[in-house]
């Protein structure tokens, strides 16, 4: 019987989605081996690698491209036109969660695409983006996404900054954007990576809206995705609670775990 041979990750990032991906290696729950970790901040970096029941090294970015089979970028926007251009030019596949680059780099996915590379865009704290690139294959009328989240999750957003706008004692909910998810993602780019998604999944960045509120009254990251075409009508209500980062939430970190799974496993369910 033909076996699967085992492919090397390698983690650039080492945050709450990092760490989800590491635990979930070191418990025996992928079926890879982990090439290393590189990440800005060398020494917790370091420091949660050497505390693993199997130890992982660290490694510069260099030496992690070259180690690995796929690389898992965890590390924020900033880092993904580099890594992209690197793990391609190498000949490896990357999987990003920072989706929101991907509006302002398009340029990645075609260099995917000439290099024969696989780019991996994992759900996240998505439900329903399946049906939302079905749904794409024929004609789609509006894709709306309304997010609710508590405010410690939005407070130092770009947006927030560049309109002198506090959150400090609020007390009700409050709207601060409305408008295409191209610019949302810009305003809140650790927030609103599932609008990136769902826009490239459905009619593009700049058809697709989005609302987001600062809300005391809610304890999880909610959002409401409404997709209307010649399909019919699909709505998706999602309330992710928080990891240890407030900006994340664990389902994404859980969809990451499950995309590095069926990134290797040559059975796939759902599209």
């Amino acid at each position: 019987m033909p076996v699967t041979p085992t492919r090397s990750i390698g983690i650039v990032g080492c945050g709450s989605i990092g760490r989800a991906i590491l635990r979930a290696a070191d418990r025996g729950e992928l079926p890879v081996t982990v090439a290393g970790v590189a990440s800005r901040t060398e020494p917790t970096a370091r420091a949660f690698c050497e505390s693993l029941a199997h130890p992982v090294p660290y490694l510069s970015l260099d030496e992690l491209v070259t180690a690995s089979d796929l690389l898992i970028e965890t590390a924020g926007g900033h880092v993904v036109p580099e890594l992209a251009q690197q793990a391609f030019a190498a000949g490896k596949d990357l999987m990003v969660i920072s989706v929101g680059a991907l509006l302002d780099h398009p340029e990645i996915m075609d260099q995917a695409r000439a290099t024969g590379c696989r780019l991996i865009v994992p759900s996240g704290a998505i439900a329903g983006l399946d049906g939302i690139k079905s749904a794409s294959s024929g004609h789609i009328d509006h894709v709306r996404l309304t997010s609710r989240k508590p405010p410690r999750a939005l407070q130092g957003a770009p947006y927030l900054v560049q309109h002198g706008i506090s959150l400090e004692g609020l007390t009700e909910a409050r709207e601060l954007f409305f408008g295409p998810a191209r610019e949302a993602v810009r305003g809140f780019p650790d927030n609103l990576n599932i609008s990136a998604a769902i826009s490239l999944a459905g009619i593009g960045p700049d058809r697709t809206t989005v609302r987001i509120y600062a809300d005391p009254a809610v304890t999880r990251n909610c959002h409401d995705i409404e997709v209307e075409g010649e399909f019919g009508l699909l709505r998706v209500h999602i309330e992710n609670i928080p990891s240890e980062n407030p900006r994340t939430g664990r389902l994404t970190a859980l969809s990451m775990v499950r995309a590095v799974r069926d990134a290797v496993d040559p059975v796939r369910i759902g599209s």
